[in-house]
This record gives C-alpha cells, structure tokens and sequence, in this order.
C-alpha cells in the first residue's frame, strides 16, 4: 500500500488525475436507511431518484426465482402500509420458527432528530412463505422483538447482525436454513466457494417486481477486496493532499512524510466481520433492497447452508443506489456471532 500510494502521489503533483480514475464510494450507513426510505412519504422521491439511477436497486445480473425456491427468504414490510412490493424494505431469513436473521442496519437508523434508534416492533412486520410479495401470497407475521448486536452503531457495517423474533410460527410454507459454526464458517470463507444472494428490489428500467430475484455469486478474497478499495480510496485522497501540499508550499518529499503518516491511520473498509462475495467480470451483486438478506452456499445433497447476511456495497455515481457493475459486495460473516446469536435465542 506504501508504495501504491507513493505513486499515486507522485501523480497529482504531475497534474490532475482524471475524473473517471476515481472510483466510487461505498454505500454509507446513514444513505442506507431502508426503513424511511420506503415509509409512503418518501415514495415518490424513491422512485424519481431511481429512475435517474438506471443502476437500480436489486440483486444485480440476477434471474427471477422459482416458485417455492429459497423457503427461508424473508421481506420486512412496512406494518401500515398495504402488503406489495412498495412496503417492503429489507431482507431477512428463517433461521428458527419464530427467529428471522437481518442486518442490524434494517432496524437501527436515525430517527427524524437524527439519532440513531431501533425500529418499534409495532410498525413492521415479515412476509413469509412466498416468492411474490402480494396479498394472499404468503403470511404476514407480526413482530414481537428486535434484537440489535450490541457492537453495532449507525456510522459503521461492523457487526451489521440482527435477530428479529416473531410474534408467531408463520402460517405458510416455509424452511429454516442453518448457519455455519466457526470452523465450518472457515471452510466457507474461500475464493472460488459458490455462493447465492436472493432479494427484492428494482429490476432494469427503474421498475419494480413484487418476484423474488436470484444470482450465483463466489467468494472472493477479503484481502484483495480491501486491497482494490483502497487503491481506489488513494486516487481520491491524493487529490486532497495533492492540493494542500501546493498551498502550503510543500515539495513532494515533504509531501510523501505527511501521506505515509496519514495511511498509517488507515482501516480496511472490510473487516473480519465480513464477507466478500461477487464475480470478477462484475454486474452480479446485491443492492440496496436486499439489505439483510441471505447469502447460502450449495451443500452436497441439494442442501444450502447461509454463510452470509447482504451489509453494504459500492454506490452509484449519484450515490443513491449501488453501482451496477461492481465486482463485489459485503455480508456480515455470521460464524463470527455465534455465541451471540445462541445467546439472545436461549435468553428470550
């Protein structure tokens, strides 16, 4: 990384680096409050915003599923609103009978004062047992208990993990799927392993489909994930010393001293925590309305096992949805929780 960002250092004194070498941004966690962004008054700047953005907001370079497939995927609905494609906000999976596993971004956002705050049970609830997300399709359950990861907070993905308990067995067809232990979690976290994120959300043209979308991905790895990120992170940010070292009559040795002291602060935007999954000729990767989804990995036998919940991913130019052609995505590494998980489960 010290030498890469010499380099790239050394370029901006050379002159400007041009506009399309600067790579976007990821997904922040106060752009991505799913919650509010569905609620009935931000609708219609939800949808002119989209179709703005033709990169949309869906499980990207995805096929729609078959009836009955993926019996574990869950939508969080908005409580109020009627049951459609436009009340739902997030993802989620059955994981127990009464126990849905989410991303903790879901449920926990900033309120209108701005702060950060867990939803109230009584204002969502979770569609269950059906592919189409439509009235009489499936079973919707209403929400006893929101269970947050304790480490999480609004500013950051870190420990993007939730438990949403029910407040009854769903009255629909339906599985749970297993997660993986902390050894086993291991065997799943290696490139090249097949994996599967499902979702809801916008398709091509802005448009949205009530029909559950699907797409095989692959592990990639975390280290040149983060490598590739902060590669793209140095061209922005060498812009920026680039152009205080020249008001501040800095030479470019001097310039170098205060970089090198700069990358030492530096955290990799993807932590063991998560999971990278994607491909490598891009265009296949969840968005935004997948949030706390699955990611599963085919087992031996027909079996899925989920190694993985949809956190963050790269955004969009206009920076209100995700890039379309992204190599990969995150998703929180759930044989890191557990522990935490078996704990709220037995507690409550």
């Amino acid at each position: 990384m010290k030498h890469l960002t010499a380099a790239v250092l050394a370029a901006c004194f050379a002159g400007p680096l041009a506009a399309q070498d600067l790579t976007l941004p990821e997904v922040a966690p106060e752009a991505a409050s799913p919650f509010a962004f569905v609620q009935s008054d931000g609708r219609a700047e939800r949808d002119a915003a989209a179709a703005q953005d033709e990169s949309g907001s869906r499980v990207i370079g995805g096929t729609e599923a078959a009836p009955g497939a993926w019996p574990w995927q869950v939508a969080f609905l908005i409580k109020a609103a009627p049951v459609g494609i436009d009340a739902q906000f997030c993802g989620g999976s059955m994981v127990l009978d009464q126990w849905v596993l989410t991303a903790a971004h879901c449920i926990h956002m900033k309120d209108p004062n701005g702060v950060y705050r867990d939803l109230n049970p009584d204002a969502i609830a979770v569609f269950v047992g059906g592919n189409e997300i439509a009235e009489g399709a499936g079973d919707v359950v209403p929400v006893e208990a929101i269970y947050r990861h304790p480490a999480y907070v609004g500013e950051e993905f870190d420990n993007d993990i939730a438990l949403v308990k029910l407040a009854r067995a769903p009255q629909a067809p339906y599985q749970t799927i297993q997660v993986p232990d902390a050894q086993f979690g291991d065997m799943l976290d290696q490139p090249g392993v097949t994996t599967v994120v499902t979702g809801w959300g916008l398709i091509e043209g802005a448009q949205r489909s009530a029909k559950m979308r699907e797409a095989e991905i692959q592990m990639m790895s975390r280290d040149m994930c983060n490598q590739m990120m902060l590669e793209a992170r140095a061209k922005t940010a060498a812009q920026g010393i680039g152009l205080a070292a020249q008001a501040f009559g800095l030479e470019e040795p001097e310039a170098q001293l205060v970089w090198q002291e700069l990358i030492k602060h530096v955290r990799p935007p993807m932590s063991e925590n998560m999971l990278c999954s994607g491909t490598f000729e891009g265009g296949k990767t969840s968005c935004n309305g997948d949030s706390g989804g699955p990611l599963v990995v085919p087992l031996e036998g027909g079996q899925y096992i989920q190694a993985g919940v949809v956190s963050w991913g790269m955004s969009s130019q206009s920076g209100k949805s995700c890039k379309e052609d992204a190599l990969f995505s995150a998703y929180t590494r759930i044989s890191n929780y557990i522990d935490w998980l078996n704990g709220v489960v037995n507690s409550n």
